[in-house]
């Protein structure tokens, strides 16, 4: 068909040379197209429309089970004084049901649309080149048409209105589950990831033991987890976990001579021992894992890489800023603390664009 007007156009396809390929006497032998079976709905208008009815029904059952998705979540908050283990359930148990019910049906209904009311037709498509000449681009563009009106698309407005209001439905229980993602109470993230529980002469301390870190435990090569000695007496209903999500900082001590500090963070380290925060400032990850002998920090979420002994710059992967490094110095009893808290943001880059 699609070469009717040009003779000579499938003798100038382009054909591979046959290579090292083998000519066998008995090659296999085109067996052809199986005989065409009519579906019961090609032969019944009741079953037809049946059929037809039991689509559209499906994907009105996801449209359905979308809104419940949403409702359950009002219904079952689990936020300030309905944090209860119970709502938590429910939550999680009638969104997810919704969610699922909603994509089973759009499944089920598009499958059952195709296997049932498409044409099923048994077509046979030489190949040919990639660009055809303009009957065959008209060719095409009357075989979409052609299809559009075997598949009903068009045709079939309750069906095609259905999906599209399935379709759209499906995302709704997604974006009312994003909204938990932006602050809710009125507050400034950028402002809240600028505050940790470090200050001026907060012990450092191990995480998450709390036992307080003195310098000479501290041996070259040897990287430690460590919290602000106030957070160890925190409990969880204190907000432990939230905190402790900011303030993480990882220990590292090195040769000082192998830190290539700038003039204003000279004072920031103490005898090669540096601290970094552990948030990735690409997506908030923890970087846990320290290399010895190449001095990287390794992000395992995305693979970003940070150079311990140049403020943790980024020497790979896909975040786009330093860790943070907080200041260090011990005290009279020799023991590490902070000589101040983060300078800037700890975690993602992205709450610092306004």
């Amino acid at each position: 068909m699609a070469h009717e007007h040009d003779t000579q156009a499938v003798e100038r396809v382009y054909r591979p040379s046959p290579g090292l390929a083998v000519a066998v006497d008995d090659p296999v032998q085109n067996p052809g197209l199986p005989p065409h079976r009519e579906r019961v709905t090609d032969k019944d208008p009741q079953a037809n429309r049946r059929a037809v009815r039991t689509v559209y029904t499906l994907f009105y059952v996801s449209v359905a089970a979308s809104i419940w998705a949403v409702a359950a979540y009002m219904l079952f908050p689990i936020e300030g004084e309905y944090a209860t283990m119970g709502n938590i359930r429910n939550n999680n148990l009638f969104i997810g049901l919704g969610i699922a019910f909603a994509l089973l049906a759009i499944g089920i209904g598009a499958i059952h649309w195709s296997k049932s009311l498409m044409s099923d037709k048994e077509h046979v498509e030489a190949r040919h080149s990639t660009r055809g000449s303009e009957p065959t681009r008209a060719a095409v563009i009357q075989a979409f048409a052609t299809a559009n009106e075997e598949s009903g698309f068009g045709r079939r407005k309750m069906i095609r209105n259905s999906l599209f209001a399935a379709l759209v439905a499906s995302v709704i229980p997604g974006i009312t589950l994003f909204r938990n993602l932006a602050p809710n109470d009125g507050n400034d993230p950028v402002q809240l990831l600028n505050e940790t529980m470090w200050a001026k002469g907060e012990r450092l301390v191990l995480d998450p033991e709390g036992t307080p870190v003195k310098a000479a435990d501290v041996t070259i090569g040897s990287a430690f987890h460590i919290i602000p000695e106030s957070l160890a007496g925190l409990s969880h209903d204190e907000g432990y976990l939230e905190e402790k999500a900011k303030a993480i900082v990882l220990l590292v001590r090195l040769l000082p001579e192998q830190l290539k500090e700038t003039e204003e963070r000279k004072t920031w380290s103490y005898d090669g021992i540096v601290a970094y925060s552990k948030v990735c400032t690409h997506v908030g990850c923890p970087v846990a894992l320290y290399e010895q002998q190449t001095h990287h920090l390794l992000c395992p979420c995305h693979q970003s890489q940070f150079d311990v002994t140049e403020h943790a710059k980024v020497v790979f992967g896909p975040a786009a800023r330093p860790l943070p490094q907080l200041p260090i110095t011990v005290d009279a009893e020799g023991y590490l603390v902070a000589k101040d808290g983060f300078s800037e943001p700890v975690g993602p880059s992205f709450w610092e664009r306004h």
